[in-house]
């Protein structure tokens, strides 16, 4: 089990979305925090700019994320639509 944590922005992000889109998202990420295998085909290795970061795809929204698998932490960084999440 995968410990979350969010950056200042990603958090501030999440609590301007509207509330539907927040539980969607919050049950996605209590999925990835249990178990990430389970979301593998909706998690993709970025490069350029998010080189080393992933991101989880949920319907229209896109959550930027590292994962340290050694200390299990899932630190999300962005939360944002897919047109300005980039």
């Amino acid at each position: 089990m995968y410990k979350l944590l969010f950056h200042k922005e990603a958090k501030r992000e999440l609590s301007r979305l509207p509330k539907h889109i927040q539980k969607i998202i919050k049950d996605k990420l209590f999925i990835l925090s249990q178990n990430p295998e389970i979301l593998k085909n909706n998690i993709k290795t970025l490069k350029g700019k998010y080189k080393g970061l992933k991101r989880l795809r949920v319907g229209n929204y896109r959550i930027i994320f590292e994962e340290k698998e050694k200390e299990l932490v899932i630190l999300i960084i962005r939360i944002a639509h897919r047109g300005e999440v980039y």
